[in-house]
């Protein structure tokens, strides 16, 4: 019997990967003993300001603009049912269950951080509902990404105290049988720990993580696919030499340019710089020749030339978001803060959301700028005026009788369109709310929804491009590949059948996107490598 594998949650050191590879079930989860022990200490010294009548938000105030309202010792626990309740108030379709329990998995290990507040009891019960695939049902709209993901978190708090709607191993149900099925206990939470579950970025800081996994899967692809183009036109080898990019030292370009070369070393479809001359100076007759127009191309198009400068800040976009995203998974994101060595709790406002909106917006913008060279690519593939002679919208029959590729590329374009107004920036849309206590808001939540949406549509174009570039090698150059790039065409070729309009288009888009997004083919480039 196959053991799934565990990550330690400590509060410090979880990746975006392994919060999409918990969601997706691939991954359990442990509690560390360390943590645990910050965590009594936290709860312990909470536990004694409570007695000693000292006045905490969320504790013994109300919430809000109402904190000035306090609350009786008899009622502290109905505070934090009545918070859930009052709360749950999202609408919308549901997160991914995927997703949903991802955003359970980085609000425990926020938790367990130690500085909350909360019983183990609870961090032990998230645990179990983790690692029984006991997902909360969430609605995807209603968090304005400020005092926290307030209505998503809120939604994932009704599965921990038994309420509400649950999915169980992706199957939706009344969180009642999932417990029962499942023989774990809801909890009747005590003292701040309503407040505790709520005031955080765990929803926002989950679905920027799955969005993250699939743009990094997005930009190996958008390497493969230039490097693809640069062999199908015989591209000029200069555009990618390392001397050029060292002059320009953006760490992305310099990066990008030596993917794409690695990934085509051993080409004999590459045109040498020295070759070209030569190929020029005989179509002029000699050195000596006056001017004269060539038809060989001195420089190729931008969207090959130029893709090591283009996606530069697309490569060091996704190293930012990577770590904004790890920071914020790792934090103490809720309000108060206790900490019990230095003999505090403070009140403050870690539950903002703005470094993920900001996070989001950039990605959106870095991706979209992706879908513009892939489309550009495309266009270029099917416009017979620019695909040195590649046949007409790829066809490999009768022009005119078929069609080839020329209704698929309405997708790549409309997709691309819809980026471009997507990249609109979320994080400096703030509308002040909550009796203007939430004066300035992040939007982060709604930045990461967006930023997931633009990713799957970019998923869709980048696919179009795949096939496109297999049709064309169908036709010239395939046989001289360079290393890494014949074996990534000999395994999609396995897949692949040159379209000739005896079949309906959707069904390949849809075999290879999932063979793009969801198969290890395009995981870790290096592995293609040639030494």
């Amino acid at each position: 019997m196959t053991t799934t594998p565990a990550i330690n949650l400590s509060g410090n050191d979880l990746t975006y990967q392994d919060i999409v590879a918990i969601g997706m079930g691939n991954k359990k989860v442990t509690l560390d003993e360390k943590a645990l022990a910050r965590c009594l200490a936290s709860r312990t010294f909470l536990e004694q300001a409570v007695k000693d009548k000292k006045i905490i938000y969320g504790v013994n105030t109300s919430y809000g603009p109402m904190c000035n309202k306090i609350v009786n010792d008899r009622d502290i626990e109905t505070l934090q049912k009545n918070l859930i309740i009052s709360h749950a108030a999202g609408l919308g379709e549901p997160l991914r269950p995927s997703i949903a329990l991802a955003v359970l998995a980085v609000r425990l290990n926020t938790l367990a951080k130690g500085y909350s507040g909360v019983r183990l009891e609870l961090l032990e019960l998230m645990r179990d509902m983790i690692n029984s695939g006991l997902a909360p049902y969430i609605p995807e709209c209603g968090s304005v990404g400020a005092s926290g993901d307030l209505i998503h978190l809120a939604h994932m708090s009704l599965a921990v105290i038994g309420m509400g709607k649950v999915y169980l191993h992706d199957e939706l149900m009344d969180a009642g049988e999932a417990y029962r099925r499942t023989g774990l206990t809801p909890l009747v939470l005590s003292c701040k720990e309503g407040l505790a579950l709520m005031n955080g970025t765990a929803a926002m800081t989950a679905i920027a993580a799955f969005a993250l996994s699939g743009a990094e899967r997005l930009y190996n692809v958008a390497c493969v696919n230039a490097a693809f183009a640069v062999e199908i036109f015989g591209g000029i080898d200069d555009a990618f030499d390392a001397d050029l990019h060292a002059v320009k030292p953006h760490p992305g370009q310099i990066r990008v340019a030596r993917t794409i070369k690695q990934l085509y070393k051993g080409t004999g479809n590459i045109t040498l710089r020295d070759e070209l001359h030569e190929r020029i100076r005989k179509q002029g007759n000699g050195d000596d020749t006056p001017v004269f127009e060539t038809n060989i191309n001195v420089q190729d198009v931008y969207s090959l030339r130029c893709t090591p400068q283009i996606l530069a800040p697309v490569r060091e976009t996704l190293d930012y978001v990577a770590r904004t995203v790890e920071t914020e998974a790792n934090s103490s994101n809720d309000n108060p803060i206790v900490i019990p060595e230095k003999n505090k709790i403070i009140h403050g406002g870690n539950f903002h959301g703005q470094s993920i909106s900001f996070a989001m917006d950039i990605l959106c913008i870095a991706i979209s700028t992706l879908c513009n060279l892939s489309e550009r690519r495309l266009n270029k593939l099917l416009d017979k005026n620019l695909n040195e002679g590649l046949p007409e919208h790829l066809i490999p029959g009768e022009v005119g009788l078929t069609m080839g590729f020329m209704g698929a590329q309405y997708l790549a374009t409309s997709a691309t369109a819809e980026n471009r107004g997507l990249a609109a920036p979320m994080s400096v849309n703030s509308i002040s709310c909550n009796a203007s206590n939430q004066d300035v808001v992040s939007m982060g939540t709604v930045a990461a929804r967006k930023a997931f949406r633009l990713i799957g549509n970019a998923k869709h174009v980048l696919t179009l491009e795949i096939l496109a570039d297999l049709q064309a090698l169908s036709f010239r150059n395939a046989d001289k590949l360079g290393h890494a790039t014949g074996r990534i065409h000999e395994i999609l070729s396995k897949d692949f059948q040159v379209y000739d309009d005896s079949r309906i288009f959707h069904d390949d888009l849809v075999t290879f996107r999932k063979l793009i997004f969801s198969s290890p083919v395009f995981e870790d480039l290096s592995v293609y490598f040639s030494e």
